[in-house]
């Protein structure tokens, strides 16, 4: 066999490894010169990871998997999610890599939401896989409750696609703030990881984040104090791997008003959304930065139920290149929905951005994070919804946009149910949910584009308790269960050059 022929069979054996699928048919003389679109294909495995939930004696922790129905899967299929069995060099807990780790969600079927729980503070990082009819859309939620302490209220997270480079604005080092980043890596081969603070005056130099191992199949908790010398109110990391790949999210502890996960910003980009603030939010506060060599000029609008609206002393906001830039926004919806709308006011220039939103007053305040997130191209999920506790936030900040939503059976009874919305360019709605009849337990909520402009999602999860207002938001990017195949074809002339 000649080098050519290898690197043919090599190629295909690829395209069958990302997708699932690869074709080689012999060319029909009525396809000639006819170029065919690439088909849109179930993908056939994901890989999710779920950082440690807490370190607290008091926290009790929920997983929830789900896969949504998706066509063409065929019927085989499974989906686990199990601890990172390796011990991390800082003394993460495991059991030694050589010891296969229990399941601790094994779902049965798509379309049924899987739950699982834990208490107390020993909880491990997770690593799942799924694979055939369980892969495309496969959504899993951490939701901690942690009743008393620092980061006291309501945590939740949408457990992440490992990848290369993270951007997490709305960081801090301050003197109440406890933040910690959670690295987790999937592979067999440790990962090596880079981690850059930035903040008002730019880069804080330091050599500890750099070459951080994360051992296979094990997790990193990195507390940022750590990291730099001073306290620094916002803070910008940028997480960025130099071999293999890597699940990170931010632990963001508060001393007065509680934390939640704070997940990555969408990459850098000229435009940016963040949907969903609560509409009784008393305080919030935005955070970007802007990667490049380049100073960056944002105009600052609000998707309101009733249009975009500017809001008055920040019209716009000015960031410096390498530099974190923070401004309180205040009660900015004032009772009604609303959505962040950051676009340049000039020539674009890449950013990322998150809000830090609080709700209630005085000792009796919440607070949770909303990043700049994708639209919701075709498909989105979140999970661990309840009957009573579940605000889903719609947002079309440019052309108006039919959505539909699907509320899936409880984890422990009744019957899906769907409804279909207009979103009125420009605004925000918090959306009357379609409950499922007979409902037991908690239940997803499948988001889809049907026609117009670009949708973007996020879902608030209220736990309110003892006064205090606890609350999490988790943002809906689109969940890409679908990736391009194309047609390829028989071409013996390949092997003669």
């Amino acid at each position: 066999m000649n080098r050519t022929t290898i690197s043919l069979l090599a190629g295909t054996t690829a395209l069958a490894a990302v997708t699932g699928f690869a074709s080689i048919s012999t060319p029909d003389a009525s396809d000639a010169g006819t170029a065919k679109a690439a088909a849109q294909l179930p993908v056939e495995r994901t890989s999710l990871l779920c950082p440690a939930p807490s370190t607290s004696d008091l926290a009790e922790t929920t997983y929830t998997s789900f896969t949504p129905v998706t066509e063409g899967t065929g019927s085989d299929g499974k989906a686990e999610l199990a601890a990172a069995t390796a011990e991390s060099a800082t003394g993460a807990k495991g059991k030694g890599k050589a010891k296969a780790a229990k399941p601790v969600l094994a779902p049965k079927e798509p379309g049924k939401p899987v739950t699982g729980d834990t208490s107390g503070g020993d909880a491990p990082a997770l690593v799942g896989t799924a694979e055939g009819k369980f892969a495309p859309g496969w959504t899993v939620q951490e939701t901690t409750e942690v009743a008393a302490g620092t980061g006291r209220g309501l945590l939740g997270v949408n457990c992440t696609v490992p990848d290369t480079e993270f951007w997490f604005p709305g960081a801090s080092t301050a003197a109440d703030r406890t933040d910690y980043v959670h690295l987790t890596n999937p592979d067999d081969s440790a990962a090596v990881v880079d981690i850059e603070l930035y903040g008002k005056d730019g880069s804080l130099k330091s050599e500890v984040g750099e070459g951080i191992t994360v051992p296979p199949h094990g997790s990193e908790p990195i507390l940022l104090s750590t990291l730099t010398d001073g306290p620094q109110a916002d803070l910008t990391v940028h997480v960025s791997v130099r071999s293999g790949r890597v699940g990170a999210a931010v632990q963001a502890l508060d001393a007065r008003t509680g934390g939640d996960w704070l997940t990555a910003s969408t990459e850098p980009t000229g435009s940016l959304v963040l949907p969903g603030i609560p509409k009784d939010a008393t305080s919030v506060r935005l955070i970007a930065f802007a990667p490049g060599d380049s100073d960056a000029d944002l105009k600052v609008r609000l998707a309101s139920p009733t249009g975009l609206i500017t809001p008055v002393g920040n019209e716009t906001l000015h960031i410096k290149a390498g530099m974190t830039a923070a401004v309180d926004l205040g009660d900015l919806t004032r009772g009604e929905a609303g959505s962040l709308v950051l676009t340049p006011t000039g020539t674009s220039v890449p950013v990322v951005a998150a809000l830090e939103v609080v709700r209630g007053k005085g000792a009796k305040q919440e607070s949770a994070f909303i990043p700049a997130t994708g639209p919701v191209s075709a498909r989105a999920t979140v999970v661990d919804n309840t009957a009573k506790g579940t605000t889903l936030s719609l947002t079309a900040p440019g052309r108006a946009a039919q959505v539909k939503v699907t509320a899936s059976a409880g984890s422990e009874g009744g019957t899906a149910a769907t409804k279909t919305y207009t979103i009125k360019g420009g605004t925000t709605q918090d959306v009357e949910l379609p409950v499922p009849a007979g409902l037991k337990g908690t239940y997803a909520l499948t988001v889809e584009r049907v026609s117009g402009g670009d949708v973007y999602a996020s879902r608030t999860l209220a736990a309110p308790a003892d006064g205090i207002p606890a609350f999490t938001i988790q943002t809906l990017p689109d969940d890409r269960g679908t990736v391009a195949v194309p047609d390829a074809e028989q071409d013996l002339s390949v092997l003669q050059k």
